[in-house]
């Protein structure tokens, strides 16, 4: 298992994907996938404003990242 896939099973980023759904109030998705072909984790959302859409992303992104440093 690499460490982009252990990242998506940590309690933190569910929670803060949970968080992050919770925000947008149904008016937007949230997507959270470590990369298949890139030693990466993608962080993407849909919002009603773009400003919606980079908060989300943000937190999640610091999220994600906070997880894989340990």
């Amino acid at each position: 298992m690499s460490d982009k896939d252990a990242a998506m099973d940590a309690p933190e980023v569910q929670a803060a994907v949970t968080a992050a759904e919770r925000f947008l109030e149904g008016n937007g998705r949230v997507l959270v996938r470590p990369s298949g072909t890139e030693p990466l984790v993608r962080v993407m959302a849909e919002a009603p404003t773009q400003q919606q859409a980079d908060e989300v992303c943000d937190l999640l992104a610091k999220v994600v990242s906070d997880e894989l440093s340990l």
